[in-house]
């Protein structure tokens, strides 16, 4: 069936390919103008990939890297980059199509919104800048829809299927304690060398030699992100290869041990992992964090909610009457018991010991204003009209529980990425991939 539809692709190319031939065929007669025309430079399982699209790509990653500063690779190198990114993106579209994952344009919308906001700027603002720059606003809005199917697809395929189990955040802190750089941080770029899974010596010696070139660069002058560009298999090598910051927990421990040995700027000696070889930047570092003291809240409320027969109007009536007999002497926790229609009802309202975010930031701003025994006026929340009283405050040490969680995600992660590049890799080799492009690479 895959063979069918791709020799259907074929015709369908060599359709359009004859007519657009003798169009520009008869405007380079009128004009006695060369007209260059588009041409599939790959085409992989049920998709193609157009010079145009690697050129359009192409202007974009260069446009990015100048402004970051950093030397570009030579353009055989950097072409071979991008397109090995465009296989990529095409194989998760197309499954993400396969299995009905799509963007509406409402969320759409929303997103490039957000993205001109953060930009400081508004929408026609953004067009202006866009364009400035030479992209289309349709153009950004189908990246922009395409990266968000690919995080989905990645989330689904993924990110979903990863377990974190109570005895590995258990393990990692024991592992953690006996290492002294575990609250230190780093700002680190690397550069990947990947090797295949069931390496020959042929490969090792291959990867080894191209581990040395791009670190013979590096000791010349040649900057780590134009190295990065041109030698690394990272999924981050056309953005310099940077890593940001991480905590020293959060590295597998060959990588620890490379950059404490390390000064601010200096590139570690090649370090081998399952993955390959890789070649780390120390680029910034610093101290860890103190103990994590948390402001918590010992409050209880009282909850009347609005519905489609119970108005805004009608319910704060209700909390009005409840707020009146409470304020003349009924027990806030008989009230709560009688009318609250929360979950805490129970236990006369309380939500016992409450920390910062827990709540909605009505609530909480309306809880935060109260002295101790002091109870609320009825609050307006997204859940309905409450009335709230703070029985007691503390500070709380919550460095544990916070190390837990820390530990969590961080085993999250680095399961998630490694995971992510597997499948990625596994996806590359089941995908039938024709390149066209041989005259070049």
């Amino acid at each position: 069936m895959k063979l069918l539809n791709l020799f259907k692709i074929l015709i369908l190319i060599i359709y359009f390919t004859s007519t657009l031939a003798v169009s520009a065929e008869g405007v380079a007669k009128k004009t006695n103008e060369i007209v260059k025309m588009d041409r599939i430079i790959a085409i992989v399982d049920q998709s193609v990939i157009t010079e145009q699209e690697l050129s359009d790509r192409l202007h974009t990653v260069s446009a990015q890297l100048e402004k970051q500063g950093a030397e570009l690779p030579p353009q055989n190198v950097l072409e071979k980059q991008i397109l090995e990114r465009l296989i990529s993106d095409s194989l998760q579209l197309q499954l993400a199509a396969q299995k009905g994952l799509k963007v509406d344009d409402t969320q759409l919308d929303k997103t490039v919104e957000r993205i001109a906001e953060q930009n400081k700027l508004n929408l026609d603002e953004f067009k202006t800048l866009l364009k400035k720059d030479g992209i289309s606003l349709r153009k950004f809005r189908e990246d922009i829809r395409n990266e968000i199917t690919i995080a989905r697809l990645r989330e689904r395929e993924v990110d979903n299927k990863l377990n974190v189990s109570e005895g590995e955040i258990d393990n990692y802190l024991t592992t953690q304690a006996n290492r002294g750089e575990e609250n230190d941080e780093f700002e680190i770029s690397y550069i990947l060398i990947r090797t295949p899974e069931d390496a020959s010596p042929e490969d090792l010696q291959k990867a080894k030699t191209k581990t040395q070139e791009a670190l013979s660069q590096l000791t010349s002058g040649t900057s780590f992100a134009q190295v990065s560009a041109s030698f690394s298999d990272a999924p981050n090598a056309l953005e310099g290869g940077n890593m940001g910051w991480r905590s020293g927990s959060q590295l597998p421990a060959l990588f620890l041990q490379a950059l404490k040995e390390l000064q601010t700027g200096e590139v570690a000696k090649p370090v081998r992992s399952p993955n390959g070889f890789h070649i780390l930047k120390l680029t910034n570092r610093r101290g860890g964090t103190a103990a994590l003291m948390i402001g918590q809240t010992h409050t209880r409320h009282i909850l009347i909610k609005l519905s489609e027969v119970v108005s805004e109007k009608d319910a704060k009536r209700k909390m009005d009457g409840i707020k009146e007999r409470i304020d003349n002497g009924t027990k806030f926790e008989e009230m709560a018991r009688q009318y609250s229609e929360d979950g805490s009802a129970n236990n006369g309202g309380d939500l016992g010991w409450v920390n910062p975010g827990d709540t909605v930031p009505p609530f909480e701003k309306a809880m935060n204003g109260l002295g101790l025994g002091e109870i609320s006026e009825p609050v307006l929340s997204p859940f309905g009209w409450h009335i709230i009283q703070v029985l007691e405050r503390r500070q709380q040490d919550m460095t544990k529980e916070a190390s837990r969680l820390k530990a969590r995600q961080e085993i999250r992660a680095r399961k998630a990425e490694e995971a992510y590049q597997d499948w990625i890799r596994e996806l590359r080799d089941r995908a039938f991939v024709e390149l066209r492009l041989e005259d070049k690479f």
